[in-house]
C-alpha cells in the first residue's frame, strides 16, 4: 500500500500489536485454547471419515451385521468435539474479557495523568463513550473473531489435505475457483469495514451528546434551548442511521455475493 493507505495498515497493525501486548500475558490461558480449538477443527474433520467407515466397512464390506463398533467411534468423535469446543469456548472468552479489562485500567491511568488542556481539547463523555463501546469491539474480536478465523484456518487446511486424498482433480478445480470466490468479497468486506467504522463513530457522537445536554439541563432550559438540542440530537441521530443504512446495504450485497459464488461454485464443480 501507498499514501494513505500504508498509513492505515500501519495504525492497524500497531493496534493490533497493543491488543497482543496485553493477551499475551497470560499463556497458559493461550495454550488451553490453542489445544482445544484444535482438538475441535480435528474432530470436525474427523466426522465425515467417520461416516465414511460406517458405510464403506459397515454397511458396504461387512453387510450391515456388525456396525457397532464404527457408531462407538462416531460417538467419541462427537465427545471429543463438545468437550474440546467448550474449553475452547470458555478460554477464548477468558482471553476477551481479560483483555480488555488490562485496557480499561491502562487507559484510566493514562487519563489520570494527562493536563487539563487535554478535557478541554476532548469531550470527557466522548471519551467515556470511547471507554465502553470501543473496547467492547476488543473484547469482540479477541474472544470470538480471531478463534473463528483460527478454526476456519485450520479447518481450511485439514479439509484441503483430507480432499486431496479422496479427489485431487476435484479438489485442484475447487482450488483454482476460490480466489475468483474470495475477490469480490474482499472488497466489498473493506467497504464494510470503512463503513463500520463510520457507523461506531456516529455513535459515539450521540451517545456524547446526550451526556453533554443531561449534564447541562439546567443551562439548557434556563436559555431555552430545549428546541435546539433537539434538532441538534435528531440530526446526529438521522446520520447515525444513514450510516447503518449504508452498512446494512453493503452487508446485503456481500451476503447476496457470498451466497451465489459459493453455492454456484459447487453446484459447477459437481456438473
Amino acid at each position: 500500500p501507498t499514501g494513505s493507505d500504508a498509513d492505515k495498515s500501519k495504525k492497524s497493525i500497531g493496534s493490533l500489536r497493543m491488543v497482543w501486548s496485553y493477551t499475551r500475558r497470560y499463556p497458559a490461558q493461550i495454550a488451553a485454547a490453542v489445544l482445544g480449538l484444535a482438538l475441535a477443527a480435528g474432530a470436525t474433520l474427523a466426522i465425515p471419515a467417520g461416516f465414511k467407515r460406517i458405510i464403506d466397512e459397515g454397511f458396504v464390506a461387512g453387510g450391515g451385521q456388525d456396525i457397532d463398533t464404527y457408531f462407538h467411534y462416531l460417538f467419541m468423535i462427537v465427545g471429543v468435539l463438545a468437550g474440546a469446543t467448550a474449553v475452547r469456548f470458555f478460554f477464548v472468552s477468558w482471553l476477551g474479557e481479560r483483555t480488555v479489562a488490562d485496557i480499561r485500567r491502562a487507559v484510566q491511568r493514562n487519563l489520570l495523568r494527562q493536563a487539563p488542556a487535554f478535557f478541554e481539547e476532548n469531550r470527557p463523555s466522548e471519551i467515556a463513550s470511547r471507554m465502553t463501546s470501543d473496547t467492547a469491539i476488543i473484547e469482540q474480536i479477541v474472544g470470538t473473531t480471531v478463534s473463528v478465523a483460527l478454526r476456519n484456518v485450520v479447518m481450511g487446511v485439514g479439509g484441503t489435505v483430507y480432499l486431496f486424498t479422496l479427489a485431487p482433480g476435484l479438489t485442484g478445480m475447487m482450488l483454482v475457483g476460490i480466489p475468483l470466490i474470495i475477490m469480490p468479497i474482499v472488497v466489498l468486506g473493506r467497504r464494510l469495514q470503512a463503513i463500520s467504522r463510520a457507523s461506531q463513530d456516529r455513535v459515539a457522537d450521540v451517545g456524547a451528546m446526550t451526556t453533554e445536554v443531561l449534564g447541562a439541563m439546567k443551562i439548557v432550559q434556563g436559555f431555552g434551548q430545549e428546541e435546539r438540542e433537539a434538532e441538534r440530537f435528531a440530526g446526529a441521530v438521522e446520520r447515525t442511521f444513514a450510516t447503518a443504512r449504508r452498512r446494512i446495504m453493503i452487508r446485503a450485497v456481500m451476503t447476496s455475493a457470498v451466497i451465489a459464488l459459493l453455492f454456484g461454485a459447487i453446484v459447477a464443480l459437481l456438473w
